[in-house]
């Protein structure tokens, strides 16, 4: 049989087109890569043999742009186009127009895509089909009398859901009946500006339940399987955070049960390709159909690791018309794989998406058992314009058990600076016991964070390192810290007559010495602030006192970027940095991250002109406006940007007169607290 295509177009970006891109590139495939302005030096784009630009940023001007997508197929011949997820991936509209064109659209059918994707139809069609499903009111008629008649049949707890969409938009937990009306309200509106459509569905609500889901494959001649479940209910919002597979509390009658009503439900629409029927499993054991993905989950990697399957391979063999290279008899489950999605979000802000650039990231590549699938790089920005997630970490090991630690090893290794990430939260969830013991449910992150996620106070650790390092920079400032002899077991640093003072700002610093750790509060960190004397015995040896208190510290080796390792009183440790500039510094210790600025840099240098030409974020927020353009001439009190944060607004004046000669940001960005927003060089006085 010839095949159906030789040329493979990825209509999406960021980890999952580099992972789609590499499977193709393997199988011989020759790949094209789309991106938009945005994202010109992205991974994706390297790595395949093609690449087009589809237009700006904003998703609709490029990525969800069905017309410049087939426009970038015609011009590059390409014959199939692979939606990865979200953007056009369940658009049944684009799948058809693929078809139209002659190219081979990667998915399902465009009936299948349509009938699933609407939360009541699909329900209708599952119940026909003897699914379980969850009682409930999935009518077209949408009338607020029709919906609260329902309701009261139901009965409360009921769950509130938009019919069209996912991602947890649209939906809402009733408690009590009197909060119905208003509940429907919200999850209209939002529903409606979310997915243009309110149309809404109810269910009675199941509380503590298992999010667990079946992956499904068919082929066109009729064969569907399933290749086992995920367990998916760490979640905070509705939207996943860590998966994994096989499902802690898993039976292989319950396997059995749960896989079988899945292939029931995908050979009920002629499902061909990869696709996931999810589930509700309730304590009692008893399951309910939720969903049907008609694409491949972000989650995939861990089905890969513990069947030995690459599932983009089998849809590509699917998509050229191949049967499905094995049975549901020859689908075997060995080990247990970990998930965890690494975003960009400020989760001490209700998890709100961050932005900015990666000044450093370092993926924990050579840990032996983890799989890491991104598509960052260092000096990459990560964009407001997309999903906040950076990359998707994932460990494999005989046991779970394993699993969990080769994870939470690998997430203290990753390094990423220049932005808030959910990093520091992904190792708090490994490290609490309902989900080291397998008992966490989709209430695990209300249960086990009920006031949120809460700043870890700063370590006595973090102020010395970061006075040291900053001190090593201020003797090198045109150095880098790493050898040029990368066998060197010491580096040699300029010394200093004088000892070197840094203050940083310290509201709660831990009691914790340079060679321990601890959680009490230090209450002699006066005025907020800790003061830091740092002075160099020799080539590398180093005296830091902090608190009354001195350490010898010794620079025993720089491994590779953006680490070093030191000798505190003979205690050896490695901490990595990354130094944002003169004042700022970023550094992470065991796993923790902190962010510092030396409040004396800072005065001096608006001492020096009068005032900061650096404009910072004042608190998290988005840039509701910028005021000013590059180059703009702005006097001391000019308005240059406009903040929004707890819907309030708040405007950014010049301290300075001078040039704007630099904007980090773009309207519409999530920032996190002093982060750079512009930079205002001073007026040069000619008098």
């Amino acid at each position: 049989m010839a095949d159906r295509f030789n040329s493979v177009l990825v209509a999406n970006r960021g980890e999952i087109a580099v992972r789609v891109i590499r499977s193709a590139r393997d199988s011989g495939y020759r790949t094209i890569a789309v991106y938009s302005e945005a994202d010109s030096d992205a991974p994706h784009v390297h790595l395949a043999d093609e690449a087009v630009c589809v237009g700006a940023a904003p998703v609709g001007d490029s990525y969800l742009n069905a017309d410049h997508i087939l426009e970038a197929a015609r011009a590059t011949q390409a014959q199939a186009i692979h939606p990865g997820y979200g953007f056009l991936s369940e658009n049944a509209d684009f799948a058809q127009r693929c078809i139209d064109c002659g190219i081979v659209f990667i998915g399902p059918s465009p009936r299948a895509i349509e009938l699933m994707g609407n939360k009541a139809a699909a329900k209708r069609h599952m119940i026909e089909a003897g699914v379980p499903c969850i009682p409930g009111y999935q009518s077209s008629a949408q009338e607020d009398e029709k919906l609260l008649e329902a309701a009261a049949a139901i009965g409360a707890p009921i769950m509130v859901k938009a019919a069209a969409g996912g991602g947890g938009r649209g939906m809402r937990l009733v408690q009590e009946m009197a909060e119905l009306p208003a509940a429907l309200a919200a999850a209209r509106s939002e529903a409606l500006n979310a997915f243009g459509s309110d149309e809404l569905i109810l269910e009675k609500a199941v509380l503590r339940p298992r999010h667990v889901e079946i992956q499904v494959f068919g082929d066109d001649h009729g064969s569907v399987i399933h290749l086992g479940e995920r367990d998916c209910s760490v979640q905070r919002r509705h939207q996943k955070v860590v998966e994994e597979s096989p499902c802690p509390v898993m039976t292989d009658e319950l396997r059995d049960a749960m896989g079988s009503a899945a292939v029931a439900a995908a050979k009920s629409i002629d499902y061909v390709g990869a696709g996931t029927v999810e589930f509700l499993l309730a304590e009692s054991g008893d399951f309910f159909f939720l969903e049907m993905n008609t694409r491949l989950q972000v989650e995939h990697p861990v089905t890969e690791l513990v069947t030995g399957l690459d599932l983009v391979d089998l849809q590509l063999r699917v998509a050229q018309g191949e049967p499905l290279p094995l049975e549901q008899h020859d689908v075997a489950i060995s080990g247990h794989a970990i998930e965890v999605r690494l975003y960009a979000e400020d989760t001490i802000n209700d998890f709100l998406p961050a932005s900015g650039t990666a000044q450093l990231w370092v993926p924990p590549t050579d840990n032996r058992g983890i799989r890491v699938d991104h598509g960052l790089a260092s000096g990459l920005v990560v964009s407001p314009f997309y999903d906040p997630m950076i990359a998707k970490i994932i460990a494999y090991d005989d046991t779970r058990s394993g699993a969990i630690r080769r994870l939470r090893r690998s997430l203290c290794d990753t390094l990423l600076f220049g932005m808030e990430t959910n990093r520091e939260f992904l190792i708090d969830v490994l490290d609490r016991e309902s989900f080291a013991d397998g008992t966490a449910t989709t209430a695990f992150i209300a249960e086990e964070f009920p006031d949120g996620v809460v700043a870890r106070s700063l370590s006595r650790d973090a102020i010395a390192s970061a006075g040291l390092i900053q001190f090593l920079e201020q003797q090198t400032r045109t150095e880098d810290l790493r050898p040029a002899d990368a066998t060197s077991a010491a580096v040699s640093f300029k010394a200093a007559s004088l000892p070197a003072r840094f203050v940083y700002a310290s509201p709660d610093i831990t009691q914790a010495g340079a060679s321990g750790s601890s959680d009490q509060e230090d209450s002699t960190a006066a005025g907020n602030t800790t003061e830091v004397l740092v002075s160099a015995v020799d080539a590398d040896a180093y005296l830091v006192m902090i608190l009354d208190e001195e350490y010898e510290v010794r620079i025993i080796d720089v491994p590779s970027e953006g680490r070093i390792r030191l000798a505190w009183n003979n205690h050896m440790r490695t901490v990595a940095y990354c130094l944002s500039d003169h004042a700022s510094i970023e550094l992470q210790i065991d796993g923790r991250q902190y962010r510092l600025r030396n409040e004396l840099a800072t005065s001096a240098a608006e001492q020096e002109t009068g005032g900061s030409g650096a404009v910072l974020a004042p608190m998290h927020g988005s840039v509701l406006a910028l005021r000013v353009q590059h180059g703009a001439i702005v006097e001391v009190g000019d308005e240059l940007a406009v903040i929004e944060a707890m819907k309030m607004e708040h405007t950014l004046a010049a301290e300075i007169a001078g040039v704007v000669s630099s904007i980090e940001v773009v309207e519409g960005q999530q920032v996190a607290a002093n982060e750079l927003l512009l930079v205002v060089e001073p007026s040069i006085d000619d008098g």
